[in-house]
């Protein structure tokens, strides 16, 4: 059988055809158990860096001077993310997010052999950073900030959580698959896009849903917390949305040409 070149970033198979590359050019074959603790390991990293800035900003802790205001949260999501996808991109892809996973998946840009590990491994790494949180602020973590779990604000019907969160998600899950598997795009610049990328869809949806973007973000701590609001629209809306961006960018957005 004639070899084949492919890129790096592609998604399918080298050319010796013995390994897949994915997201940030990892390699998955053989790399299993790897993958999976850097999932882990990253959506811990950024669900503690969310949830332990909300719940400080919620029991109003003083840092070297006033409590962290509103913006505190984007800023330390945006950072965390960014960071993670920098320090784990080459081992896993730096998913994070089950929207990511699944939405790669569905459109065959991932083995869905693999898929039920990194959700897993996501989700125990965001109950793992909502029970760390809880410990490091003690009881009132959980009765009165709820952990830093997501909840509409007052007023807000599922209706429109479900409309935020589906928004927020297709924008972040855009910007993965764009700068994360076309080669057109420099490299050097997918970590901070990514991170970036998080902030602005926290800012967007905070006031309206919490700013979950993030199934295992969102309902990790829920289950620590023991609040479970309108949980399913934090599931599905942004598995929806990562599915709809992934096969936006895969059929339409990716077939153009480098310009000139």
């Amino acid at each position: 059988m004639k070899a084949t070149s492919m890129s790096p970033r592609s998604g399918q198979r080298t050319a010796t055809g013995d390994a897949v590359v994915f997201l940030h050019g990892h390699q998955l074959d053989r790399n299993l158990a790897r993958a999976v603790t850097a999932e882990a390991a990253g959506t811990f990293v950024l669900v503690l860096a969310i949830t332990s800035v909300a719940v400080a900003a919620a029991l109003s802790r003083p840092v070297a001077g006033t409590p962290y205001g509103s913006l505190a949260v984007p800023v330390a999501g945006g950072l965390a993310l960014a960071i993670a996808v920098a320090t784990f991109g080459h081992i896993s892809g730096a998913h994070l997010n089950p929207a990511v996973t699944l939405g790669l998946a569905v459109n065959k840009r991932f083995p869905w052999a693999y898929a039920p590990g990194y959700v897993i491994a996501q989700f125990a790494g965001a109950i793992a950073a909502a029970a760390v949180t809880w410990g490091l602020y003690g009881n009132q973590a959980r009765s009165i900030a709820r952990l830093g779990a997501t909840i509409p604000a007052a007023g807000v019907s599922a209706g429109r959580v479900l409309a935020a969160e589906a928004v927020v998600t297709f924008v972040l899950v855009l910007v993965v698959v764009a700068v994360a598997t076309d080669s057109r795009v420099p490299r050097g610049i997918a970590a901070m896009a990514i991170g970036a990328a998080l902030a602005v869809a926290i800012v967007i949806s905070g006031p309206v849903s919490g700013a979950g973007v993030n199934p295992a973000r969102a309902i990790g701590p829920m289950i620590l917390a023991g609040q479970f609001t309108d949980w399913w629209a934090y599931l599905a809306a942004p598995l929806a949305a990562g599915l709809v961006a992934v096969a936006l960018y895969d059929r339409l957005l990716r077939a153009g040409t480098t310009p000139a």
